[in-house]
């Protein structure tokens, strides 16, 4: 195979051969830019490729546009008619070597605004061609120079100033060891030439650093000036030792005050947090249940009746199914404590509602009186369950096992896996069973606040309400005038339910009444 530098060889002799053997050229610029000193004058350079002579071309310097004519050669002289007004009178073309192809165009007393992109264009016959150039006009402009200003706080600060530069220089203060110091502050301005005015201002506060220096660098040109101020010991401010401890005093008691301000309004900004969302809460509790208490439309009635073939085998139900009673010989296990190993003791005492859910909405309020006299307290359970519920012996009313309840035990509300926290304990409950959206909610129908909601539930087989004690004696009857018959068209179902217990001065009364 042949070396690729050979290969290159041999296509560049075969395209000279091809350019010979026909009127075509290339244009050749510079591929560097440019560059060149503000006022001074310069050459925009391009030539033939092959040589050929060019006194019969047409030759054109332009800048981005074909029309904004910088030099028109054509006719072997110069056409000013399409040259701009910028360039007449200071550009000419250099043609020393016009018969080998190579040409310049000299602009004088160069400007700012001829900084910027140029094209030259040769045309032959039919064919032309045209290369870009780029012309960097530089100003060094005059500068710097270092003055001091005069004392500024702790120190002294010093001011650095150049005009007449272009482009805008790199400013760079520095001490007497070379090490660089930032500006406190840079001021740019441009004059109706373009030119650029400079002022950067730094305040030296060090005293070991009295002598100081100001550099401009050009970033084209890479030339730099610079000049040095040297400041006398006696120019810096002498500080009180008293000052000095006054002044760290002073910053420490103002970090403390503003700690103490933070920390009061982030305290006030978290309480008014904490009651707006109190509130916001207890209003939306309250509106839902009353929504649950005196609008549901679409919650189905039913009348509660106690179903025997669920109820614990030391509970007896009266005829009518409105009465229960626990057996006289059945033990008493009011104390989780007494549970364990205990056989028989270890049970809880349940009975279901003859009614079943598997669709729709449900609602029903239970009503809970429970004395003040010290004594056995009563356990109680209230909600729903699934027909799959196991509920043999000593079981756990939770939603793992297919139990939706609150309960309360030894005189604290639980829901488990938690204890509620409430206000007060309420005294009638109401529940609501929305097999639709897949939740049950409990509410406290007195101040129209909620308790607890079950959400997102899978609910397995049949659900049941739900009632569970471990007390002597349960005893479930009407209360007085305010049970309803249920053949009567839109009745008002109310199931209640007694629990007296073997205290005199004990008396619980729990009714069920459904809406």
């Amino acid at each position: 195979l042949m070396p690729s530098n050979s290969f290159r060889s041999l296509s560049l002799i075969f395209f000279s051969l091809w350019l010979y053997s026909t009127d075509s050229f290339l244009v050749i610029s510079p591929s560097e830019p440019i560059v060149a000193m503000l006022g001074m004058d310069t050459v925009l350079p391009c030539h033939v490729s092959p040589a050929m002579s060019a006194e019969n071309m047409e030759l054109r310097w332009f800048r981005s546009e074909f029309s904004e004519a910088v030099y028109v050669y054509q006719d072997g002289m110069e056409q000013v008619g399409e040259q701009l007004v910028d360039f007449k009178g200071r550009a000419e073309l250099v043609k020393d070597y016009i018969t080998e192809g190579r040409v310049s165009v000299r602009i004088y007393s160069l400007r700012i605004s001829d900084s910027g992109i140029y094209k030259c264009f040769f045309k032959k016959g039919s064919e032309f061609q045209e290369a870009t150039l780029e012309l960097k006009v530089i100003g060094l402009g005059s500068g710097p120079h270092v003055f001091m200003v005069g004392p500024e706080g702790t120190g002294i600060r010093l001011t650095c100033t150049g005009k007449r530069w272009f482009p805008q220089p790199e400013v760079q203060w520095k001490d007497a060891m070379g090490e660089k110091i930032p500006s406190l502050s840079e001021v740019e301005t441009q004059d109706d030439d373009g030119l650029f005015q400079i002022e950067a201002s730094l305040i030296v506060r060090d005293s070991s650093k009295r002598e100081v220096s100001c550099s401009m660098k050009n970033p084209f040109f890479g030339q730099e000036q610079v000049e040095t101020i040297s400041i006398p010991e006696s120019f810096f401010p002498r500080t009180s030792p008293w000052m000095t401890a006054f002044a760290v005093t002073f910053i420490i008691l103002g970090i403390f005050l503003g700690a103490v301000v933070f920390l009061a309004w982030k305290e006030r900004q978290e309480k008014k947090r904490t009651q707006e969302a109190q509130a916001e809460k207890e209003k939306e509790s309250k509106d839902k249940a009353e929504l649950l208490a005196y609008n549901l439309p679409d919650v189905k009635s039913f009348a509660v009746t106690l179903d025997p073939d669920t109820a614990h085998h030391n509970l007896i139900l009266s005829e009518n199914r409105k009465q229960v009673s626990l057996m006289g010989n059945a033990p008493q296990n009011c104390d989780a404590s007494v549970r364990q190993g205990q056989g028989e003791s270890e049970t809880i005492f349940s009975v279901l509602g003859q009614n079943y859910f598997t669709t729709g909405r449900h609602y029903w309020e239970i009503e809970v009186n429970i004395g003040t006299e010290v004594g056995l307290e009563p356990r109680w359970a209230v909600g729903v369950c699934s027909d799959t519920a196991e509920r043999n012996g000593w079981f756990v009313e939770s939603p793992e096992k297919n139990f939706w309840v609150i309960a309360y035990n030894k005189g604290v509300l639980i829901s488990r896996p938690e204890s509620l926290s409430l206000r007060q304990h309420p005294q009638r409950i109401g529940v609501f069973l929305d097999l639709e959206d897949k939740d049950v909610s409990f509410y406290n129908m007195v101040d129209g606040s909620h308790i607890y909601s079950f959400t997102g539930i899978t609910f397995y087989g049949t659900l049941h309400p739900y009632l569970s004690h471990d007390l002597t004696v349960l005893e479930f009857k009407p209360h007085a005038g305010l049970y309803a018959d249920s053949s009567e068209p839109g009745a008002c179902f109310r199931f209640c339910v007694s629990l007296s217990l073997p205290f005199p001065h004990l008396h619980t009364v729990l009714s069920l009444k459904n809406k």
